[in-house]
């Protein structure tokens, strides 16, 4: 294969390259940019040893002027809007799926995964083991993206009263969210339902990522640590996540340092009353950042032998 053939490959792959089948009927027909970079890289690794084990001459890959992705503006859903979202999402019978999702952050491969094998409701654990994909228009589950996505999820108490409902309505499915057919829920299903959820509810469209956004940038806002907020979300390095949540973390330091003062170490740091609180929210501030979701007990992650200690409370600010 030579450039001009390996640009043409990627050309018709953007311009036609989706597999044609009813989930995909409102997508462009062409493949993102970014999947194109992705084909690329395989393309270019198996070039690459090609060439080193001299079966090829020469390798077209090199040098070859990729697409350019282009860049999503970051989105999230306010607290308010969360309200009329998942009150919308309850009314057309998604809540628990949408709701796990905004208290986890879960890929949508991730989310629709478990069995209730996967759960441990009394212990309050999700094990994050595989997930949902298509594969030759068969939905189907897969590995995982990476070694670090496979991971313990501690949930909170108000999410697994939920889980505990949605296990009486499946009955006896081994499946947390069946499809009519009893097998898992496609991906696309769920990106659809969200748009008419948002529609429904007089919301602006936003993609099934920005819940992951959503779900980060409540975290932040209430004083979850960037490194356990990284691992929750299988980020692969905390550096990513300054960068993405930058405005947050960069809010959350101008409280801090409000709150602490303009004189360090000054005695209202030291009284008694403040070290409990300091003690009681693990944090380097007497307080959450944000009084907005002060009483929403997010998931702790366990990974690699380790635990990351979180926030615990009662239910999220967006529930009634």
């Amino acid at each position: 294969m030579t450039s001009l053939e390996l640009q043409k490959v990627y050309k018709k792959l953007l311009e036609k390259g989706r597999v044609d089948r009813i989930e995909s009927k409102h997508q462009t027909k062409g493949l993102s940019a970014k999947t194109v970079q992705n084909i690329h890289q395989i393309l270019a690794s198996a070039r690459k040893l090609a060439r080193e084990q001299k079966l090829i001459a020469t390798d077209p890959t090199e040098g070859y002027a990729l697409p350019k992705v282009e860049h999503w503006e970051m989105k999230t859903l306010p607290v308010e809007q969360l309200r009329f979202f998942l009150r919308e999402a309850r009314e057309s019978g998604v809540f628990d799926l949408y709701y796990l999702e905004v208290a986890t952050g879960l890929r949508p491969g991730e989310l629709l995964e478990p069995k209730w094998a996967n759960m441990n409701l009394e212990r309050g654990n999700r094990l994050v083991r595989r997930q949902v994909a298509r594969s030759n228009g068969q939905v189907v589950e897969a590995p995982l993206k990476t070694k670090n996505a496979y991971r313990t999820l501690l949930l909170a108490e108000h999410t697994l009263q939920v889980l505990k409902q949605q296990r009486k309505k499946v009955g006896s499915s081994p499946w947390v969210f069946p499809s009519p057919s009893g097998g898992p829920i496609s991906p696309d299903s769920v990106l659809h339902k969200l748009h008419r959820v948002l529609k429904r509810a007089g919301l602006p469209q936003v993609r099934f990522h920005d819940l992951r956004h959503t779900f980060a940038t409540l975290a932040l806002q209430n004083g979850v640590g960037i490194n356990t907020v990284s691992g929750m979300l299988d980020h692969y390095s905390t550096g990513f996540m300054l960068d993405t949540y930058a405005h947050i973390t960069t809010l959350a330091q101008r409280q801090a340092a409000d709150t602490h003062g303009a004189s360090p170490g000054g005695s209202h740091l030291r009284t008694a009353k403040n070290r409990k609180k300091n003690r009681k929210h693990g944090r380097g501030f007497p307080a959450p950042v944000s009084r907005m979701g002060q009483n929403w007990a997010y998931c702790r992650v366990h990974k690699m032998g380790t635990s990351k200690k979180v926030i615990k409370s009662k239910k999220p600010p967006f529930s009634k």
